[in-house]
């Protein structure tokens, strides 16, 4: 019994931290445009991040496999 003492006032003041921070968020523009948002992701650049992700798209864009099955990008 003597725990909810301590656990009562915790969860209260976890769901005011909370909710202050979902008012936050809202109020600085963090759910304005989820649209262009969410598909954003979708049409990000292909950059390579490390030295070697770049090779590996190097390789890639001249495999012949990509060639043969119609996998090359078209601009």
């Amino acid at each position: 019994m003597d725990a909810l003492y301590l656990l009562i006032p915790l969860s209260a003041a976890l769901v005011l931290v909370l909710i202050g921070v979902f008012a936050w968020a809202l109020h600085s523009g963090q759910f304005d445009d989820l649209e262009q948002q969410g598909a954003l992701i979708l049409d990000l650049p292909q950059t390579a991040i490390d030295r070697r992700q770049d090779r590996v798209s190097a390789v890639t864009e001249q495999s012949p496999v990509a060639e043969t099955t119609g996998a090359t990008e078209k601009s």
